[in-house]
């Protein structure tokens, strides 16, 4: 994913949170591949799989078969984290 842009991590209750740019852009939960749905994702995956990272959340792409591909990868986050809004500045 280096080659999307300012990748980063967090763990966040037991599982990991990616973020490209300062955006959420995907989960890591039960050792799988979560991203975020936008439709530059959509055109980037031929046929989607979609699920939930974890009970009760809304689905995802699941990207696992993905991974391998670093090129597709980075051009898939890229593309997601482009769609995505800015977070919410937190109130002090």
């Amino acid at each position: 994913m280096s080659g999307a842009g300012a990748i980063r991590s967090q763990k966040m209750f037991g599982e990991y949170a990616i973020y490209c740019d300062e955006k959420l852009v995907a989960l890591v939960c039960d050792n799988q591949v979560f991203a975020k749905i936008t439709e530059a994702g959509r055109a980037l995956i031929s046929a989607p799989v979609l699920a939930p990272p974890y009970p009760g959340a809304k689905p995802c792409f699941a990207i696992d078969e993905f991974l391998d591909d670093a090129e597709w990868l980075a051009t898939f986050i890229h593309s997601t984290a482009r769609e995505l809004p800015l977070p919410k500045r937190k109130k002090s």
